[in-house]
């Protein structure tokens, strides 16, 4: 379709919602503001630069598909392209694995802001802003327990890393002017009964609140829940129970990623209760299959009803959208570029929701009107919108960034 058809089609859109009650062009402007945080594994399968020793600690990723990045440059490489491909502003989220080391080896409780000042100065190049995560997977000290081990040696060498994380976080957003987001997640758990329960929520409690309590002005901390992981099916100290304690005592930020719950739970419900008593949420993007499997966010229910929650409760200035899968069964790039898309069309959705109507008959206890136009709204023509977003933004309209990734991958990746 030309760009006088995508216009066009625009303006029977704009016409269509406007009718409704729903100001297109503000939604495209909202969307065009709100960055998506884009996580820097997807590109070499969570493998980083301390290593090559891959995933350990209760996630692992699939698939080898060939193209992985295997250096800083590579994964630069891929970031920026895939950015390109991408419509509005967006930042990118690293894991403290991911550090300049120049090709030394750096433990985890002696990392440094020194270790990530060229990826601000490319940050700052590249027009993108940094959020951060602690790694406490993949290391000979992680086992099964890091912050929550009763072992006090090893405790210390996990809180000593999670603070200089803190640090470097607090380091970026200084550097950049605006609060870099720095999310902690530990895999500490058992992959049997437990009896112990209550003494190892005791300890990870208490390693967080030395992590936490030195105050940095230019960072912001969330904590994350986990259902479960791989090896530690039984017992998982930072669950959500646990967290949700946490954060609302403490009004630390809860990070709530889609893959981290019952496959059966819809991720959606927890959000207007958690806003009641946390300040803020991170929100990690992501679509389990069966477990936390990490595959690529698609434009399904599940991510619609998220956005939806956020949108409707007013409170896209308290949540923070990061994408955190990682796919190595397909094309690295195009997942990033699907998912990234994906997570955008969701938001999007949730913005052009005719929600004044709707609250209007809700209050008026107008339960038919309601359900009535909330599905009237699914047939309007949401896609002309969103191509148009693209259109005014550069970057490919619809399928077309296909032919772009595959070329990528002919010059590039497929030579790696």
């Amino acid at each position: 379709m030309n760009e006088t058809s995508l216009r066009k089609a625009y303006e029977i859109a704009r016409e269509r919602y406007a009718a409704i009650g729903v100001d297109t062009d503000k939604a495209v402007e909202i969307l065009e503001k709100t960055p998506i945080s884009l996580h820097c594994w997807q590109t070499d399968d969570v493998i980083g630069f301390e290593s090559a020793a891959g995933l350990s600690g209760g996630i692992q990723t699939t698939g080898n598909y060939p193209g992985r990045a295997r250096n800083i440059d590579e994964v630069r490489a891929d970031v920026r392209f895939a950015k390109s491909l991408i419509a509005g502003s967006h930042r990118l989220n690293l894991h403290e694995i991911y550090g300049d080391f120049g090709g030394k080896f750096v433990d985890r409780d002696q990392v440094e802001v020194k270790h990530f000042e060229s990826w601000m100065q490319w940050a700052r190049e590249n027009g993108m802003k940094l959020d951060f995560n602690s790694t406490s997977f993949g290391h000979p000290k992680s086992g099964d327990l890091s912050l929550s081990n009763p072992d006090p040696a090893i405790r210390s060498f996990w809180i000593e890393h999670t603070k200089r994380c803190r640090r470097i976080a607090d380091a970026m957003g200084k550097a950049q002017g605006d609060p870099c987001m720095m999310n902690i997640w530990v895999h500490d758990g058992s992959k049997d009964l437990t009896v112990e329960r209550l003494r190892y929520r005791e300890l990870l409690a208490a390693s967080l609140d030395e992590i936490l309590a030195e105050n940095l002005p230019h960072m912001k901390s969330c904590v994350e829940a986990k259902l479960f992981g791989i090896g530690l099916e039984s017992y998982t100290v930072g669950s959500m129970d646990f967290f949700e304690g946490y954060c609302a005592s403490r009004k630390v930020i809860y990070t709530l990623d889609t893959g981290h719950y019952e496959p059966t739970e819809n991720v959606s419900d927890k959000v207007a209760s958690l806003l009641l008593f946390v300040p803020e949420l991170m929100l990690h993007v992501s679509r389990p299959v069966r477990w936390d499997s990490d595959h690529v966010t698609i434009m399904n229910d599940q991510t619609l009803d998220l956005f939806k929650e956020i949108v409707r409760a007013g409170a896209l200035h308290r949540a923070h959208i990061g994408l955190d899968y990682f796919d190595a069964s397909i094309n690295r790039i195009g997942a990033y570029v699907i998912g990234t898309r994906a997570t955008q069309k969701c938001l999007l959705s949730a913005l052009l929701e005719p929600l004044a109507k709707l609250r209007e008959y809700e209050d008026a206890g107008k339960g038919f009107q309601r359900l009535a136009l909330l599905e009237e709204a699914k047939t309007l023509p949401f896609g002309a919108v969103y191509d148009w977003f693209n259109l005014k933004n550069g970057v490919p309209v619809g399928e077309a960034y296909i032919d772009s990734i595959c070329q990528y991958e002919q010059e590039v990746t497929s030579k790696r």
